[in-house]
């Protein structure tokens, strides 16, 4: 009996060690298939990012940012760098064949991929390999050309308004008092594909208007127009805000530094001077007003929440101009602030804004 069950043991191992080799054989064979294929992939990549690379220094020489001679050295500079990859690269791939022929394994790692073969091995987690192991892993793919970047913006500063045919020195709103918050998130898009001199930004911002009254005086409707009247006693405070909800757009222009990698070719605008010019449109979120003020020696808050016939529909020009992040804004509201008012007044802003990109 015991003899039965050894020669059945013989008999189990060496089906099982006759799979193991046809396995192999077939895995081997599929990833050699896999690599060869590779080839052709590694060749095909590198012509397209030579085609863009002399696009971009096409389009350098036709902006007269470079030489005929420099768009030449340039081209050949490229064309070179190319083929030395691809010769790296096919070198890399045949390496790997002939380590997968000798050996049944290889772990590779020409992309951000990750195969391995083996038969009865361990991968780097301990688990045992009986073929082949696919793993996508989690790193995320490398845009080859990111044309579109987003980040946040701020800005703040003056706030104040301009009176139909007069100036801000007939403005009835204190000058340093008065003042304007912005915040919002923005996406820069390039437009020409071989020049980052011309970009479109664009986005949405919340807008906080404030103007505050001078010589004690707070807003009241009279005969549904919003004016302007001296409040009873002392004001301690006179505030009138208005939140909007803006969808700026601007072209924007200004140089860049250009950089390439096998991976990658990269427009970066940080450390140089740009320009921005375009508009806005939204609408009005709300508008309220803050009054402070004494009675009989106890302080009173009025929050007064109203419409006090202020637009709905809001729209203007708005422009930027500065050094990296850092930036002179300016905007101005082609509507008026008050509907059905006796003389328009508009909205004016000049502050500072940072793009945190």
């Amino acid at each position: 009996m015991k003899t039965i069950v050894t020669y059945l043991i013989v008999l189990l191992l060496t089906f099982f060690a006759h799979q193991a080799l046809a396995q192999e054989d077939g895995d081997t064979s599929y990833e050699i298939q896999r690599l060869e294929g590779k080839k052709e992939e590694v060749v095909q990549n590198e012509r397209e990012a030579l085609k863009i690379e002399v696009e971009e220094i096409n389009g350098r020489l036709r902006n007269k940012e470079i030489t005929k001679e420099e768009a030449g050295r340039l081209k050949k500079a490229a064309a070179e760098k190319r083929a030395k990859n691809i010769e790296n690269k096919l070198a890399i791939i045949e390496n790997s064949i002939q380590l997968l022929k000798r050996t049944g394994t290889t772990d590779l790692n020409l992309d951000t991929n990750s195969i391995e073969v083996a038969i009865g091995g361990k991968d780097e987690g301990g688990d045992v390999l009986f073929g082949v192991k696919y793993n996508s892993g989690n790193q995320k793919k490398v845009v080859f050309d990111k044309r579109t970047y987003s980040y946040p913006v701020v800005a703040i500063g003056l706030n104040n308004a301009l009176f139909e045919g007069g100036s801000l020195d007939d403005s009835p709103y204190k000058v340093g008092g008065s003042r304007f918050f912005e915040l919002g998130w923005v996406w820069r898009t390039r437009v020409f594909e071989n020049s980052n001199f011309l970009r479109l930004a664009y986005g949405a911002s919340l807008q906080f208007n404030g103007l505050k009254p001078e010589d004690n005086q707070y807003f009241v409707m009279q005969d549904g127009e919003a004016r302007l009247q001296e409040f009873e006693t002392d004001l301690k405070k006179s505030k009138f805000r208005m939140d909007n909800l803006v969808f700026p757009v601007h072209f924007e222009i200004g140089p860049s530094n250009f950089s390439s990698s096998d991976e990658k070719i990269r427009y970066d605008i940080h450390n140089k001077f740009r320009v921005g010019l375009g508009g806005y449109a939204g609408f009005n979120l709300g508008t309220r007003q803050k009054l402070k003020y004494e009675v009989d020696g106890e302080t009173v808050k009025d929050k007064l929440k109203r419409s006090y016939n202020t637009s709905n529909f809001i729209y203007g020009l708005s422009g930027y101009l500065g050094f990296d992040g850092v930036l002179l804004y300016a905007k101005y509201d082609l509507n008026p602030i008050f509907k059905d008012a006796s003389v328009d007044q508009h909205n004016i802003s000049l502050g500072l804004r940072f793009d945190l990109d």
